[in-house]
């Protein structure tokens, strides 16, 4: 069922993807909480524009290491695949898939941060606009961006699900973090379908509530991976009866 040709140990992937992850969890947090949090003023184009040129260096900050997160998941996409298809190899390739998935509409998203950046780049040849003007797109390139991250989380609560299932059954790693991440993976699930049905709803009532469930769980199993590991007696154990090659 799993084969690992490398020669890394998996204690190395296991530890290589704690850090990862924890990247990941850390500049997702700085991008909400302290970027678009702080400059974003819900329905105010013209406030918004003038806090994102106020701080533009933090809005690029934050642009920047979003952007580097998804380079991180891809990464962990592949690093997750290794750790558990010894439980399922073909769950396993879809939980990769779905981050994948859910990677490929999210860098998507970022495009449209940065296309409000270049509508507030105070240039000359926009002449045919006037400020409002320039401030409504920027609002509205930012609406566009919140409503495809919200889109790409239908794919990352599935891969929450599969890879939180996946964990649950593999015994070399905490079934706590397996149960936590498929509940987590839910509050994705729902809130991003609610968002595409109904915005106001989902902002309202839903928002961060319903994916809060998922914060110990990702942020816990970034630390476990990154300072336990695996258990490698058991990870072997799955990968040989599965017909598998244990690392070296």
């Amino acid at each position: 069922m799993a084969t690992l040709t490398s020669k890394t140990p998996v204690q190395t992937y296991a530890r290589t993807g704690g850090a990862i992850y924890l990247y990941i969890v850390i500049a997702a947090l700085f991008g909400e909480m302290f970027v678009r949090g702080s400059l974003i003023v819900a329905h105010d184009p013209a406030a918004t524009a003038h806090k994102i040129l106020e701080s533009e260096a933090l809005f690029r900050l934050g642009l920047a290491g979003e952007m580097l997160t998804v380079v991180c998941d891809i990464s962990l996409a592949m690093i997750l695949y290794l750790l558990l298809k010894p439980v399922d190899r073909n769950l396993a390739l879809l939980g990769a898939f779905f981050r994948l998935t859910f990677t490929s509409i999210y860098g998507v998203a970022k495009l449209f941060e940065i296309a409000a950046l270049v509508i507030l780049d105070p240039v000359d040849y926009l002449t045919g606009l006037e400020a409002p003007q320039l401030h409504d797109l920027a609002y509205m390139s930012l609406r566009v961006h919140s409503l495809g991250y919200g889109a790409s989380l239908l794919f990352f609560g599935m891969c929450c699900l599969v890879f939180g299932y996946l964990i649950r059954k593999s015994g070399y790693l905490p079934k706590i973090l397996g149960v936590l991440l498929e509940i987590g993976g839910w509050g994705y699930v729902v809130f991003s379908l609610a968002q595409l049905l109904s915005p106001a709803f989902a902002a309202k009532y839903l928002f961060p509530w319903i994916m809060l469930p998922a914060f110990p769980a990702e942020l816990g199993l970034a630390l476990w991976l990154l300072i336990k590991g695996v258990n490698v007696q058991q990870w072997e154990e799955k990968a040989l009866k599965g017909g598998g090659v244990v690392p070296g």
